[in-house]
């Protein structure tokens, strides 16, 4: 008797927890950004090349 009483209380407990669950919506609405990275990349390559020819002018 004991046994199911406790089997009864473990099982109400547990439906209480699933009921009391905290949910959290998070809508979060992104606006794009656009940055034009190309154009340091290109600079930057480009010295890079120039210095690394400097450097080993017997490389092409």
């Amino acid at each position: 008797m004991k046994k199911t009483i406790a089997a009864i209380a473990l099982g109400a407990g547990g439906i209480m927890l699933i009921a009391c669950t905290p949910s959290v919506n998070v809508n979060v609405n992104l606006a794009p950004i656009y940055a034009k990275l190309d154009v340091n990349v290109k600079v930057q390559l480009d010295q890079d090349v120039k210095a690394l020819i400097q450097q080993n002018p017997d490389l092409f």
